[in-house]
């Protein structure tokens, strides 16, 4: 039954005459269906957040429910996609009508007259249980679909035939203890709801990112989680899109949750072009965008989060690697701030409501390295990393805090590294990542035994060279020992030539964790015998002249392939040269 609006007050409805409404149900207001969700229900009147503009909606107008909850469509066609908040395909409605999304549009999540080629693998007249796998799909090149039995349906595979379908074609039916129940290509899913896992593992393997500081120093683990705060223009959505391109996961899906239209642009314009490193595919062909920029409707970027992590973890019941962006849950957050005002909600810190830690703490809760609900046991990750967009920089505001309670690496930028060109402008006297200790069998078994003390060593000589520089701002450098003078040089490689990173080179723009180690180890070897000559009398001035130190400033540029070769030369010459010097 369809009632009436008896109130607008911008993106809040309040609706009247909903006989059986619930909670979270989808409802369509207005005589252009704006699509819309109940929020709060209070006897026979319903409070709805509408996903679109509310110009001209006035009481009276009708309000009808679906008596679903917001959804998404999970299926083969999803690659490549770019889908707005609430999973509407942008390619889609600019074929319809033009440049602007019309309000009240609907179009199919998935292409309804796409035929794809499934291959059936289960066997017919075997007990199937959910996640299940009944065949594949051949998504893109990169991507095999795997079609799995959804959640809840468990019984005796009646049917199942291998051939070509459209999403909306029965590929057969499963006999369950309340009848027959059909199977498609694809499913729904309730974007509030998680999709149910058999257990949660520890975060033991590292999210290998190719990006030195991120990796080296402040790693985050598969199925982690990860905040990057940081004020305006400090390179939040430049270390994202970096990480999208470049971390060792086999599906993205970035959200662009309420950020500036030309950043999306940037994003659309430059993924369709980009090869997947492994592959040498297009990178598209395992991402999804989803794009709800900073102009449209605040309602929207709520569900624009929901969207992303419910795909994320379809992919993830696959058995794949998913790397999720948000960027920003700032805006996120803000949409809540307003739509809570509308509610005359009581106000919490900085008039953002009360429940936003919950909020905050549910959505990357979400994330993990999971054992799938399949019969083989299959295991994927889902791994989180949102950028907060604190005003001023100050991380001491209510998002900032609440996101690092739940995540557990912080990446501080630094907006004074960004303005002297230090990408990427990650801070690494703030930046801290909680899944060390996790991951540090891993580095000993897989990589190498010393790389954790390697690491150690860096970081403290980076620490060292913080606490001289008060003294170096007062005295000048030359009044410094040169022992000390030798921990500034060591601390200055280290920044200039292991940390900064340039996107734009197509060596450097990726550094495999192997060649980071040699990167690492031949800088703190140069600074080992760079002691022991100024024990035998040479000076810090001597030392920086050497031809070796102009090669180990460029050993970045080394290609992956030529790595050890030029490595265990570079340590000879290293070698020979210092010890020249301290004879001397």
């Amino acid at each position: 039954m369809a009632g009436v609006i008896a109130r607008v007050s911008g993106p809040v409805v309040i609706a009247e005459g909903l006989v059986g409404a619930k909670m979270y149900d989808v409802v369509r207001v207005g005589s252009l269906g704006l699509v819309g969700e109940i929020i709060r229900l209070v006897g026979g009147t319903a409070t709805v957040q509408v996903y679109e503009d509310t110009t001209g909606i006035r009481p009276g107008d009708p309000v009808e429910n679906t008596g679903q909850a917001l959804s998404v469509e999970l299926g083969p066609g999803l690659l490549k996609s770019i889908y707005d908040g609430v999973q509407r395909p942008l390619d889609v409605i600019q074929k319809s009508v033009g440049d602007f999304i019309t309000r009240g549009f609907a179009a199919a999540p998935l292409d309804p007259a796409a035929k794809w080629e499934f291959t059936a693998t289960a066997k017919t007249g075997s007990e199937v249980t959910p996640g299940a796998i009944l065949g594949t799909v051949q998504e893109t090149q990169l991507i095999l679909h795997k079609i799995m039995v959804p959640p809840g349906v468990r019984g005796t595979l009646k049917s199942l035939k291998s051939g070509s379908y459209t999403i909306r074609d029965p590929i057969g039916s499963v006999t369950t203890s309340s009848g027959d129940v059909p199977l498609y290509l694809s499913q729904k899913w309730v974007v509030r709801v998680a999709r149910p896992v058999a257990q949660k593992l520890p975060p033991e393997i590292p999210l290998v990112t190719g990006q030195r500081v991120v990796d080296t120093f402040f790693p985050v683990a598969k199925g982690g989680t990860a905040a990057i705060p940081g004020p305006f223009g400090s390179g939040k959505t430049v270390t994202q899109q970096q990480l999208a391109k470049w971390a060792d996961s086999d599906i993205v899906v970035y959200v662009g949750c309420g950020e500036r239209g030309n950043e999306m642009t940037e994003v659309l314009a430059t993924f369709p072009s980009l090869q997947d490193p492994k592959s040498k595919r297009p990178l598209m062909e395992r991402t999804i965008l989803i794009a709800n920029t900073s102009n449209m409707p605040v309602a929207a970027r709520e569900a624009s989060v929901y969207t992303g992590i419910t795909i994320a973890e379809y992919y993830r019941d696959m058995g794949y690697d998913v790397a999720l962006m948000a960027d920003s849950t700032s805006r996120w957050a803000e949409a809540m701030r307003e739509i809570s005002g509308r509610l005359e909600e009581m106000p919490g810190e900085e008039g953002y409501p009360a429940y936003l830690g919950r909020r905050i703490a549910e959505f990357y809760e979400r994330a993990g390295r999971v054992v799938t609900l399949s019969p083989e046991g299959r295991t994927g990750s889902v791994t989180v990393v949102g950028a907060v967009s604190p005003p001023g920089g100050d991380t001491s505001e209510p998002v900032s805090q609440n996101t690092l309670r739940v995540a557990r690496v912080f990446w501080a930028l630094d907006a004074s590294l960004a303005s002297r060109r230090h990408f990427p402008s990650i801070n690494w006297l703030q930046s801290y990542s909680l899944y060390l200790t996790d991951l540090e069998p891993w580095y000993r078994r897989e990589l190498s035994k010393e790389f954790v003390q390697l690491r150690q060593r860096a970081l403290e000589t980076l620490q060292k060279e913080s606490e001289l520089q008060e003294i170096v701002q007062l005295v000048g450098v030359d009044a410094l020992p040169e022992r000390e003078k030798a921990t500034l040089d060591v601390a200055r490689m280290l920044r200039e030539d292991y940390l900064q990173q340039s996107a734009f080179d197509d060596v450097d723009t990726y550094t495999s964790i192997q060649k980071q180690v040699r990167m690492l180890r031949a800088i703190l070897a140069f600074g080992d015998r760079e002691q022991e000559a100024i024990g035998k009398g040479a000076t810090v001035a001597q030392l920086q002249k050497l031809p070796v130190r102009t090669k180990l400033s460029r050993m970045k540029w080394i290609p992956e392939a030529d790595m050890k070769n030029s490595f265990d030369q570079l340590e000879l010459e290293m070698a020979e040269a210092v010890s020249a010097v301290g004879g001397a």
